[in-house]
């Protein structure tokens, strides 16, 4: 059939021709890069709301940016929440943590000893800081790159990484993928890779927590892309209507793999502007600042724990490496955004404070990176023990019927039992799984 040729349809009336906006990434692979559109308040400038403060007395704080970290490392304003050097060098010494742990998990995966792995390079102050102003037995809900929450609750680094492995000390027996970790002991929620399911759970888990008359609160994390999911809508629902003692957080890391945020939604408003119709309270937080990470989580719990209501908090932040060990990022994106991110390293910028306030130096820093780039080291040769991927160390064939029944019924015994007889007969020497 010979190719028709393209016509314009004659309009119809003198109305004028409807078009479709499709979002568009301002730079792209070997653009210039040139962040002067973003408004970027000095720190400090923002005022701290009451916690108990009606959520359509707060349109500012979801449209402008809380910040304590100035350019001259000081703290500023009334969000500094006055921690002591002690605390301060804890935050940064986990913070520094999940960097190397990160590193090296990395590069295991580039070995072929993990099939996948994700970093939160630029985003670790969003987790480790965030989480660290909660109360320890809080319940969080994460996405799969909060990997800061558990070494900041203190999560053994060698259990991390057999889960990562697969291997025969993995406490979750292979059955989630690598960085979906889960401890109850750490009130730490299993991570899922459905996007947006932990939202729902944790409001609901919040709400269990009110009805039994608890003091125990909950927090989820969710990327900004995710906030597209229906689970997320519906999770604000719910938390509003049932005023549930819960915090939404949205990491807006400006991309959701290779997926611009305007096509979640960030050109018409900005994430936690998504509150306002729900009638939560509504927070946009620089992301790279620790200090302002921890204020503003600091005040959603106390704002939760005195029945107030929920709080749903934007994190202002940048992915500063590839979306996973699976991606690429050269390929959609420029190469100098990393470098021009006008809100910079949120490792360097709490170092910095810490130097300012006379409770750090250059040479301590760098004996705390190693110091901790040879604990995340000791703790993964101590994993390898247990074995790799490909290895065929991990648990018992007949560990995968188990732990869905308190007793196993009768016909999965008989299919477990001819599974392994199966094994027996293809790999009698033992294999993979004996």
């Amino acid at each position: 059939m010979a190719n028709r040729p393209e016509t314009t349809p004659e309009p119809k009336s003198n109305k004028p021709a409807l078009q479709l906006h499709v979002p568009e990434p301002k730079y792209r692979p070997g653009d210039e890069v040139d962040y002067s559109h973003l408004e970027i308040p000095e720190a400090g400038t923002q005022p701290r709301p009451d916690e108990t403060s009606d959520p359509k007395d707060m349109l500012d704080f979801a449209y402008g940016l809380v910040r304590v970290l100035g350019d001259d490392n000081k703290a500023h304003g009334a969000w500094d929440p006055k921690l002591d050097a002690d605390t301060l060098r804890t935050m940064l010494r986990n913070m520094a943590m999940v960097r190397a742990f990160d590193d090296r998990m990395f590069r295991g995966q580039r070995q072929g000893k993990t099939s996948f792995y994700m970093k939160c390079t630029g985003e670790e102050a969003t987790s480790v800081a965030s989480s660290m102003a909660l109360a320890s037995d809080d319940m969080v809900f994460p996405s799969y790159r909060q990997q800061g929450i558990l070494i900041a609750r203190g999560y053994p680094i060698v259990d991390m990484i057999n889960q990562i492995y697969s291997n025969k000390g993995d406490k979750l027996k292979g059955r989630q993928l690598p960085i979906m970790y889960s401890s109850r002991e750490h009130s730490f929620f299993s991570i899922s890779g459905n996007l947006a399911t932990q939202t729902p759970q944790a409001v609901g888990w919040a709400m269990a927590s009110a009805i039994k008359g608890d003091t125990r609160i909950a927090a989820t994390w969710v990327g900004e892309g995710s906030t597209a999911e229906g689970d997320f809508h519906n999770a604000c629902t719910f938390a509003t209507v049932y005023n549930a003692p819960v915090i939404l957080n949205v990491i807006n890391n400006q991309w959701a793999i290779s997926s611009f945020s305007g096509f979640a939604g960030a050109e018409r408003t900005t994430f936690a502007a998504r509150a306002l119709g729900y009638g939560l309270a509504g927070l946009r937080v620089d992301g790279n600042d620790a200090l302002a990470c921890y204020a503003a989580q600091q005040w959603a719990a106390n704002r939760a724990r005195a029945n107030a209501g929920p709080t749903l908090i934007e994190y202002f932040t940048y992915r500063a490496e590839g979306h996973s060990t699976s991606d690429d990022p050269s390929g959609y994106r420029s190469a100098q955004e990393r470098e021009e991110w006008p809100l910079g390293d949120p490792v360097m910028r709490l170092k910095n404070h810490l130097i300012e306030l006379g409770e750090w130096d250059e040479d301590r820093q760098s004996a705390m990176d190693l110091e901790c780039a040879e604990l995340v080291k000791a703790a993964t040769k101590e994993a390898e023990k247990n074995g790799i991927l490909g290895h065929g160390m991990h648990h018992p064939f007949h560990t995968m019927f188990e732990d869905v029944y308190e007793e196993l019924p009768w016909n999965l015994e008989e299919q477990a039992e001819q599974a392994i007889r199966e094994r027996q007969v293809k790999w009698p020497k033992g294999g993979p799984g004996a």
